[in-house]
């Protein structure tokens, strides 16, 4: 006799045909639904709102960042663009930054160390004012006023165009180290005393050393056109180097400003020497002093 509470069919009255056509775990049968059929009890046991789950859910970091799979994902986004390259942070300093920064660092403690005669305190403090007499040995001034009152006073016309050339490259020094002082302005050492003699505005600046380069200038000068013997050729050599070393002891200049003029006052008389003025290529200038 059939159950009065199975249908016609056979089947149970509470249960549809497409229920029980499909199996648990089948795409038919929702597996989704199911899922969310067992998160609704939990959230329920739990006293959570499903809907509050479900939109912290989707506002959390990890689901923003697109670490789990979506069921219905839209097309892929494209990747951000890459910075420019001024954006980008330089990780990766060049080998000649780093040799610069160990040069100037090694600059600075060598310059420190050798100024020994800065201030009257010093560890070579007496030996000071005659360091300080022989930077006036080595300032433009007495070389160009000595210039001019020979230039004035020669009678030969030899005489006057080695002393032309000789305030031509003087005036050429004081230009083209002003030039760079100007471009550079670096500072002279913290320890060292401004109480040189006849300062102007560039002389607050230190890179490079104008005596270095006028000694070195008028050293090789001399050499050239001067007929000496050897022990005076040794005694201008031994100034020139005793007057860029003083320029350290002062604490006037580093060691790198001394180096860099010596080399500029060397290339400096190459200068004057190519640019050699004579009666032939300037002899408006020989005219001018001739009449004096």
């Amino acid at each position: 006799m059939p159950s009065p509470r199975r249908s016609v069919e056979g089947r149970p009255l509470g249960v549809s045909a497409s229920s029980s056509s499909s199996s648990p775990g089948s795409p038919a049968h929702g597996g989704g639904s199911r899922f969310e059929f067992q998160s609704l009890l939990s959230s329920r046991a739990t006293g959570v709102d499903p809907a509050c789950a479900r939109l912290r859910a989707s506002e959390s970091p990890v689901h923003c960042r697109g670490s789990f799979p979506q069921a219905a994902a839209g097309p892929s986004q494209a990747p951000p663009p890459p910075l420019p390259e001024e954006d980008r942070m330089d990780l990766n300093p060049s080998f000649l930054g780093i040799a610069l920064r160990s040069l100037l660092a090694i600059d600075l403690w060598l310059s420190k160390k050798l100024g020994v005669c800065a201030g009257e305190s010093s560890s070579w403090g007496s030996v000071r004012p005659l360091m300080k007499l022989l930077e006036i040995s080595g300032h433009g001034i007495p070389w160009l006023v000595g210039t001019l009152y020979c230039l004035c006073r020669s009678d030969s016309w030899a005489g006057r165009e080695v002393l032309m050339n000789l305030l031509f490259a003087l005036l050429l020094d004081l230009l083209l180290v002003a030039l760079i002082k100007g471009l550079v302005r670096r500072r002279r050492p913290a320890h060292n005393q401004m109480d040189m003699f006849v300062t102007l505005s560039v002389d607050k600046y230190s890179f490079p050393s104008g005596h270095a380069t006028r000694a070195a200038l008028m050293s090789r000068f001399i050499l050239n056109h001067l007929v000496l013997a050897i022990p005076l050729r040794v005694l201008v050599v031994l100034w020139a180097f005793v007057l860029g070393l003083s320029r350290v002891m002062l604490g006037r200049h580093n060691v790198t400003d001394v180096a860099f003029g010596f080399f500029l006052g060397y290339m400096q008389y190459s200068i004057v020497d190519y640019c050699w003025l004579s009666p032939h290529n300037a002899p408006v200038l020989f005219l001018l002093w001739s009449q004096q």
